[in-house]
């Protein structure tokens, strides 16, 4: 992410939708909808095919509730019966997700880029991938999933909670509905072990409940939708307003007004309440972890202010709950990295698996078409020494340092296209319950596994050939990529362990200077021709000034390998250039194949020290 760019996280429940937007510097607030940070997830579909949503779809519903949908995320269904025609479920959704693209750009003032969305630990890949494709289709980005508990761990440790690596400790997520996870702290990130949802036992059960409970009456004179959904919104608010007042009245259709107070709340709630404590029972059970394992139990969602919910999970548990500060945006907060900070010396920010550019297609097919043009030119110009016809065969001088810089861009272009293609599954996939490291890590494996066989597919091909022995080609091919691949190896391993992770992702950090790729193979190109033309008299100072420039260009490639800043380059290349333009000759060609190849096996360790094992703090805002 750019420095300055904001980032906006969406959690769109069931009952409400809630989003923040928020910055590298720490700034962030909650967008706001019709006054307040939580907008309604229901909708309302008008004649004319328009999607009303927040609170004009309930006030709409007084007067066609046939066309009102309170919970249009909570259907799995593909469509929906609305006033008698089917409607997209995905529509429904898009138009709550569109909106809150809208006042996230109203409020930023740009186009937001980096888009985060919140989703129960328990979806799979189907509702994963169809909610992705709401947000492609309501104008998002897009976006990076995030499940909720997760979410709310990386909340709990902006705040202070001490969550030690390798600590066990559960999320109870209630808001209109619940779920209860079991999250393992890694040396990477947080792991969800188990998790238990339940739609029954949240908000909407509550609300449900104390509307039976407290008016029996009304349920009787409810029997039109039109005031069932009047009755439940004006039951809604009162429990509401109860975190304020020891006791309100909630407005009934068509009848007087009924008292609400906290003990008719609780003995509504208990029962959902109780089943809420259940899976947290079973969720520890199914995570195989024991109980005095478990460092603690915290609490997120809207239903998380109510005391009795800590007291059953008291009763059930022996563990004393926790309430996140703001329970009811700690989901929408943790995905947002609001607050986020490392919690030892030695943690590294964790950065989202980045989606790479497609620009990158260009820095990874440059050394694949070096590599091609230098084999090729290897193959076709070797200079033929000695011989007699039928009695002894001729013996092929061939620049070997060619063939090394082949073999290393050969390399250079399977790690780049190997590692490109997992850190893009890693970042789409997010169903995967792999962790993206062991996608990457494979990748970068396999990427090295392929360059090395490229390489010896071409000294077995060069063998071949020339007709001669295949071992020197081997070891020109091979041995100057060896450093390369066990650099890589651990690069791989490092990935798959999820011990840390590059800023900026795993596809950055390989990403190797074109610049330097250019340069060198230009230069070896140019060395080969003018050792191999034909010195016609009037070409012998063209071809002479070719095989120096050759020599100038594989020294700057090899200085732009080692040295970033541009003015070292400049003070280093000069002489460097100069050096190896005066060791073009027929037998230094291998020795400078072998210095370039040196110069890129630094580059790699060099970015395996500086930005894994002993990355620099970056600078705090």
């Amino acid at each position: 992410m750019r420095p300055g760019e904001a980032r906006l996280a969406i959690d769109c429940g069931n009952a409400t939708t809630t989003a923040v937007v928020a910055w590298p510097d720490g700034r962030w607030f909650p967008l706001q909808f019709d006054g307040g940070p939580a907008l309604p997830s229901a909708v309302y579909l008008s004649d004319d095919g328009n999607i009303l949503t927040g609170q004009r779809a309930w006030q709409a519903a007084a007067a066609d509730p046939r066309r009102f949908i309170p919970a249009p995320r909570r259907s799995a269904e593909q469509t929906l019966t609305v006033a008698g025609a089917e409607v997209d479920a995905l529509d429904l959704v898009v138009a709550t997700l569109r909106r809150v693209s809208a006042e996230a750009q109203a409020a930023v003032g740009v186009a937001v880029e980096d888009v985060r969305v919140v989703v129960p630990a328990g979806w799979g890949p189907r509702r994963r991938t169809w909610l992705r494709h709401a947000a492609h289709r309501a104008g998002l980005p897009q976006p990076r999933l995030v499940e909720a508990p997760v979410a709310v761990a990386s909340q709990l440790l902006a705040e202070g909670v001490q969550l030690p690596v390798g600590a066990f400790f559960v999320v109870c997520d209630v808001g209109a509905t619940a779920e209860v996870s079991v999250l393992r702290r890694g040396p990477a990130g947080f792991e969800v072990l188990a998790t238990l949802a339940d739609p029954d036992a949240g908000g909407s059960a509550i609300d449900d409940a104390l509307t039976a409970m407290l008016i029996p009456a009304a349920t009787e004179r409810t029997s039109e939708q039109a005031d069932r959904w009047v009755l439940t919104a004006s039951v809604q608010a009162g429990k509401h307003a109860l975190a304020h007042h020891p006791a309100v009245t909630v407005a009934l259709p068509g009848g007087p007004a009924a008292v609400l107070n906290a003990a008719l709340l609780d003995q509504a709630a208990r029962p959902a309440l109780d089943r809420v404590a259940e899976l947290t029972v079973e969720a520890i059970a199914a995570a195989e972890v024991d109980r005095a394992h478990v460092v603690g139990i915290y609490c997120a969602g809207g239903v998380a202010h109510m005391p009795l919910l800590q007291k059953t999970l008291t009763e059930a548990t022996s563990i004393t709950p926790v309430v996140a500060a703001d329970p009811d945006l700690a989901a929408v907060r943790g995905a947002a990295d609001v607050g986020a900070v490392a919690v030892d010396g030695d943690a590294v920010a964790q950065e989202p698996a980045v989606v790479p550019p497609v620009r990158r297609a260009a820095a990874i097919a440059m050394p694949g078409f070096a590599s091609l043009a230098l084999v090729a030119q290897f193959l076709l110009t070797p200079e033929w020494m000695g011989g007699i016809l039928g009695v002894i065969p001729a013996t092929a001088m061939l620049n070997w340092g060619e063939l090394a810089m082949a073999a290393v861009f050969a390399l250079i272009a399977c790690l780049g296209a190997g590692t490109v293609i997992a850190s893009a599954i890693a970042a789409r996939n997010a169903a995967d319950r792999s962790p993206p490291g062991v996608q990457t890590g494979t990748g970068i494996l396999a990427a090295a596994s392929m360059g090395s066989a490229i390489a010896g597919m071409y000294a077995v091909v060069g063998s071949l050939y020339i007709e001669t022995a295949v071992g020197p080609f081997l070891r020109w091919a091979l041995l100057p990529i060896a450093p390369i691949i066990a650099v890589a190896a651990v690069m791989a391993l490092i990935a798959a362990r999820q011990w840390r992770t590059p800023h900026g992702g795993w596809s950055q950090l390989l990403s190797f200077p074109t610049t330097s790729v250019l340069a060198a193979a230009a230069g070896m190109l140019c060395i080969q021709y003018s050792l191999t033309a034909d010195r016609w008299p009037d070409m012998i100072l063209f071809i002479d000034i070719t095989g120096r420039l050759g020599g100038l260009l594989l020294g700057a490639g090899t200085i732009m390998a080692i040295v970033r800043q541009p003015l070292l380059r400049l003070i280093l290349g000069a002489p460097m250039a100069v050096i190896t333009a005066a060791l073009v000759s027929p037998r230094a060609t291998g020795i400078l194949g072998v210095i370039y190849a040196i110069a890129v096996a630094v580059w790699w360790i060099r970015q395996l020290w500086t930005r894994i094992l002993r990355p620099h703090p970056r600078p705090t805002p």
